[in-house]
C-alpha cells in the first residue's frame, strides 16, 4: 500500500481548520462547491461532486481541533476504500495540517494526478482560511485532461 502525504501551515487557530474540515460549508469553500453532507456527524456521508466525477466519504473519526478521518465510499476504482485523515497541531501562529491519503493499492498514474490535486486543494484551504477565499471547483487550478 502507498499513501500520498502533505503538509501545511495556515495562519489561524487549528479549531478554524477544523471547521473548514468538518461543515458544508467549509468544505464547500475550499474543494468544491457542490458539497452536501455535514462532516461533524460521525458515520455521515459527505458527498463531493466535481465535473469529472465525485467521491463520497464516510466520516469515520473527529478529534475537534486534533484530527478528522474519511473512508472513500464511492468514486473511482482507486479511491474506494482507501481513507483521508487530517491530522492538526499548533505552531506557533500557524496549525499544521498534515494530510494523508492513505491506502492505495500501487501508485498508478491516477495517484500522481491526484496528489498534485490534493497540494492545490491544500493551497486553497490555506488561501480560504488566510484571505476568506479559497479557489474549489471549478475554480480551481486544473492541471491535466483529469483536471
Amino acid at each position: 500500500m502507498v499513501d500520498i502525504l502533505h503538509r501545511v501551515g495556515i495562519k489561524s487557530s487549528v479549531s478554524e481548520v477544523y471547521t473548514a474540515l468538518t461543515t458544508a460549508e467549509g468544505l464547500a469553500g475550499w474543494w468544491t462547491t457542490d458539497t452536501k453532507g455535514e462532516g461533524n456527524d460521525l458515520g455521515g456521508v459527505l458527498r463531493f461532486r466535481f465535473g469529472a466525477g465525485g467521491f463520497d466519504m464516510k466520516v469515520l473519526e473527529l478529534d475537534p481541533g486534533k484530527r478528522v478521518l474519511w473512508e472513500v465510499i464511492d468514486g473511482p476504482e482507486e479511491w474506494i476504500g482507501t481513507h483521508v485523515s487530517w491530522d492538526l497541531a499548533h505552531a506557533d501562529d500557524y496549525a499544521i495540517v498534515l494530510f494523508k491519503h492513505a491506502g492505495w493499492k500501487e501508485p498508478v498514474e491516477f495517484m500522481h494526478h491526484c496528489s498534485t490535486k490534493w497540494a492545490v486543494f491544500l493551497m486553497s484551504l490555506k488561501s480560504l482560511i488566510e484571505t476568506g477565499k479559497g479557489a474549489p471547483d471549478p475554480d480551481d487550478v486544473k492541471i491535466d485532461n483529469w483536471n
